[in-house]
């Protein structure tokens, strides 16, 4: 008789996670083998803010802290004029990034073949011709881990697309693409949850990326990796993406800078989501940064390539140039929200609105305008409906190849939200129809901030841009985020948003006071949940906004209100909120 054929047996979901996690932990140690285990243990022990980590250190040299703590375009500016090495660069970065994972969990792999190899080319380049290949030269990238990396997995926080050969990215992403060509170095890919409907970070691949400012609390997700990882300076600048949040919900938490862009400007090709062209509600690729102008730097590049002759959804836009000058005859009119009528946020991120609020009005040729958010419980209605259109078929059945259980705040949005149901067309149709019409709605709603010219029958002096919450709270406890809104809106209504560190938490100045009375059962069960003493300490983060099209405006209008002294360059571990990063 033949021989039996030997029947490849299925490996278990914990088998695939435990191999994703030996090929991360191997991909640290060319960085991480000169580091003292020991020491870095007892400086976890000592606090639960892992920001100081790297500082606290005796192994860390003092050159790895010098060239992380530096803003991007210091950090490129040194590069050029030789004071530092690309080479140099990549090896600070990543050592700091392999400490960043072994205190919170926020990598999936770094490359260091591929990053070492790159700086090397760099370091020949200038050393030849004395010039930088472009305005990114040396600046390390990293790259939430459903964006493709030639030769890598993106799984999406799957197990099944991890353990499936046909998730393994045949080129890079086009957007890696673009940067690169710049003279960006990707070092580092970072951690995303499961089914990447999470405004927390956490799998069953690698299980939960924690808040480097304390580690008791969430990053934000879904680019909760990214946020941890810029936090804690193993990155400079960073590649997340957005549906309802997912960039600026983890900027604000861990105290960086987040910009969900106009849909269709920043290049997606090559990731692992919704193909290109697809648009109940946009995902967007777009910049994280420890720095503004690390926003600027990125969107800059990316679009001077000319993305669109490559992936034709694109709008052939390019970054432009805006200058806020405020005038007696054409002041800046900012709109301020601070809550949305539904949830009203917890202390910390009201108190820190209306002192942005009493700065900015102090301001010459400054008008503060209070804006009331407009029907967000409607449009939570018809964005939840969109974001599942077959009703959460495709993400339960890979969830079921794997036999990976569902993690809890995947179960609420796709288990206990009613609004998730398979749509026939006509439901669909439906859904898309109340879509446009809130749009308009918020058009007008926008354009009423203003006055209508009886003249011209169009509206002038409407705000210049919005500034409101990014969530109710600071950076949350674990399965808690489940109030979207705040966030989810903009991504409905395709409007840029911005997230930024505004403040800290502060426990004798953000008390819990008795509430009597509740907007809502969301307000009340949200307001259960602060703590003023577990959230001491944490970043509090805005978002400003503009409507579509308007990117660099809100750019440029957060810039002028820096350097206003109104809000601060970088709440960073090594750079103090409210003092300007060295230039």
């Amino acid at each position: 008789m033949p021989p039996k054929k030997k029947v490849r047996r299925a490996k278990t979901w914990q088998q695939v996670a435990e191999e994703a996690q030996r090929h991360r932990d191997g991909t640290l140690t060319a960085f991480s083998h000169c580091l003292k285990l020991e020491e870095l243990e007892q400086a976890k022990a000592a606090s639960s803010n892992a920001t100081q980590l790297p500082a606290q250190m005796p192994s860390v040299e003092e050159a790895t802290l010098e060239i992380t703590a530096l803003s991007p375009k210091s950090l490129a500016k040194k590069i050029a004029l030789g004071v530092h090495t690309a080479s140099d660069v990549v090896s600070a970065f990543s050592t700091t990034a392999a400490i960043a994972q072994k205190a919170v969990n926020c990598l999936t792999e770094l490359l260091p073949s591929r990053a070492t190899t790159r700086a090397a080319e760099l370091d020949r380049h200038i050393a030849a011709t004395g010039k930088p290949v472009g305005p990114l030269h040396g600046l390390p990238i990293s790259v939430k881990s459903h964006i493709g990396i030639a030769g890598c997995q993106v799984a999406a926080g799957y197990i099944a697309w991890y353990d499936d050969p046909t998730h393994v990215a045949a080129r890079d992403a086009l957007v890696v693409q673009c940067l690169e060509r710049a003279g960006g170095v990707v070092h580092a890919r970072t951690t995303e949850p499961q089914s990447m409907m999470q405004l927390e970070c956490a799998s069953n691949l690698y299980g939960r990326t924690l808040n480097p400012y304390n580690v008791n609390l969430s990053s934000g997700g879904s680019s909760g990796g990214e946020a941890a990882l810029l936090a804690m300076r193993g990155s400079v600048i960073g590649v997340g993406s957005d549906v309802g949040g997912s960039i600026r919900v983890p900027a604000a938490a861990c105290g960086v800078f987040g910009l969900k862009p106009t849909a269709f400007r920043v290049p997606t090709t090559g990731w692992s989501s919704t193909p290109p062209g697809a648009d109940p509600i946009p995902t967007v690729l777009g910049p994280m940064s420890c720095s503004l102008e690390g926003i600027d730097m990125f969107m800059d590049v990316v679009l001077a390539s000319e993305p669109w002759k490559v992936e034709p959804a694109l709008v052939p836009l390019p970054w432009r140039t805006v200058d806020i000058v405020p005038s007696p005859t054409r002041p800046l009119r900012i709109g301020v929200a601070v809550d949305d009528g539904v949830v009203v946020p917890h202390p910390p991120i009201v108190r820190v609105l209306e002192e942005l609020s009493k700065k900015m009005a102090a301001l010459a040729h400054v008008e503060v305008v209070k804006f009331p958010l407009y029907k967000l419980d409607e449009a939570w209605a018809i964005g939840s409906s969109l974001y599942f259109t077959d009703g959460g078929e495709a993400d339960i059945a890979v969830m079921n190849r794997s036999g990976e259980p569902m993690l809890p705040l995947v179960h609420w949005i796709l288990k206990e939200n009613p609004a998730v149901k398979k749509l026939t067309r006509e439901k669909l149709e439906y859904w898309l129809e109340e879509r446009e019409e809130y749009r308009i709605e918020y058009a007008e709603h926008w354009n009423r901030t203003g006055r209508l010219d009886e003249a011209t029958g169009s509206w002038v002096d409407t705000v210049d841009a919005l500034i409101c919450p990014v969530a109710p709270g600071v950076a949350t406890c674990h399965d808690t985020a489940k109030y979207w809104t705040y966030s989810a809106v903009w991504n409905l209504l395709d409007y840029p948003a911005l997230a930024f560190p505004a403040g800290t938490a502060d426990k004798e100045r953000d008390v819990q006071t008795g509430r009597a009375d509740f907007k809502s059962f969301h307000d009340r069960k949200n307001w259960e949940l602060y703590d003023a003493e577990v959230f001491h300490g944490m970043p509090v983060g805005l978002q400003i906004l503009g409507r579509r099209f308007d990117d660099e405006k809100i750019v440029a209008i957060l810039k002028y209100l820096q350097d206003q002294g109104c809000v601060g360059h970088d709440h960073g571990p090594f750079n103090p909120i409210y003092s300007p990063v060295e230039t």
